[in-house]
């Protein structure tokens, strides 16, 4: 028997607050991007272990650190002084070739990630080292792994609307389509909203590359677009009153502006480590439910910081899903170490609903708790596909 609580809220739902705050780092964000890359190096070293073991052996590697680089930038051009140095940290069973694995696992990702980054200009360094036996035996040989700590997450649903409105601004202006029509948008882009009362206010860092920009004018004209641009995706998204502010921090008569050799903060002394960025639902909400929990590389066989917090949002999603009635779903998840993973020490579920219809949906909220943790291994596996 699992030990699941599901009771009604007893606060505002966020959407009725005065104030609401939302943040989301793109891509290009260097704390987005240190996430990316150990969370691929965790990906890939999984897939080998199962290649090899058949199974995912035990490892963590949630300690990456990028440290920024330093450039000399001009319009239609510029050059890199010193590298981006990437460190990437942790402990990993050994018997394959991990610094390999880890080293190209970064690689990678910042190809992806970052279009106009020139991997020349990249320092790469591992320092993951080889666990103790004993770690990968408490992940168990069973079918159901044991916690390796005693963690918590939490999740939530539905998005506000200036959560949708965050989220998309930055997907869209990272979207292919977008870098196709506008090539001198690099990735770093950070989308920070403000809803007081009916009004939001978007406020946009958006680093251009230089190659692609001619002068001082081209500049101006570019942020002019893309206000225009996140105004007109703001429209289709709600019908408040939204501000859109790009760039804020240029002084553009004294030639101080966001240019950039490669789309990214991090060529510039901008430092990224593991945690610091989105949740894992990509977004910082200050105003919901968060856990400080770094989910980027850690094992996704038996770290419950880490399983639990993306098993928290799919339980939330579900519920408002399956029962139109709740306007709001809080989920809580706690582990304890040593203890199945399919067997939390507590799992909770807070809901917004008329006390109305409370009871006879209480059942139907236990049984998706309930049948999600029953199925919880099969994320394992679904994260490093």
């Amino acid at each position: 028997m699992r030990n699941i609580i599901v009771e009604r809220a007893r606060s505002n739902l966020v959407r009725e607050l005065p104030f609401e705050m939302v943040e989301r780092k793109g891509s290009g964000h260097p704390d987005t991007l240190i996430d990316d890359i150990m969370e691929n190096v965790s990906a890939s070293l999984s897939r080998e272990y199962i290649k090899k073991f058949g199974r995912i052996r035990h490892h963590n590697v949630d300690k990456g650190l990028i440290c920024g680089g330093t450039t000399e930038v001009e319009y239609m051009g510029g050059r890199f002084v010193n590298p981006i140095r990437v460190i990437l940290s942790g402990r990993a069973y050994g018997d394959i070739p991990v610094e390999d694995i880890a080293v190209q696992a970064a690689r990678d990702c910042l190809t992806r990630s970052v279009r106009n980054l020139n991997l020349e200009n990249v320092q790469i360094d591992s320092t993951i080292t080889e666990i103790w036996p004993t770690w990968d035996e408490l992940s168990g040989r069973g079918d159901i792994p044991l916690a390796n700590d005693t963690s918590f997450g939490v999740g939530y649903a539905p998005f506000t609307e200036t959560e949708r409105l965050v989220l998309g601004v930055e997907q869209y202006f990272n979207s292919d389509g977008f870098k196709r029509k506008y090539s001198w948008i690099g990735e770093d882009i950070k989308v920070m909203g403000l809803r007081t009362g009916e009004a939001t206010e978007l406020t946009i860092a958006a680093a251009l590359v230089s190659k692609y920009i001619g002068s001082l004018g081209d500049y101006v004209e570019a942020k002019k677009i893309l206000e225009r641009e996140a105004t007109e995706f703001a429209r289709k998204t709600t019908d408040k009153k939204v501000s859109v502010m790009v760039n804020h921090a240029d002084n553009e008569e004294a030639g101080s502006v966001y240019l950039t050799l490669s789309g990214t903060s991090a060529e510039m002394g901008d430092d990224g480590s593991v945690g610091r960025g989105n949740r894992a639902n990509g977004l910082i909400t200050p105003c919901r439910p968060m856990t400080l929990e770094a989910i980027a590389g850690k094992n996704p066989v038996s770290h419950t910081g880490k399983i639990y917090s993306i098993l928290a949002f799919d339980i939330a999603e579900r519920v408002v899903r399956e029962f139109p009635e709740v306007e709001n779903a809080d989920v809580y998840l706690l582990s304890r170490i040593g203890q199945p993973i399919d067997h939390p020490k507590n799992a909770s579920v807070m809901i917004t609903a008329d006390s109305k219809y409370f009871d006879s949906i209480q059942r139907g909220i236990r049984d998706i708790v309930d049948e999600e943790l029953s199925q919880v291994t099969s994320l394992s596996y679904r994260l490093v596909r």
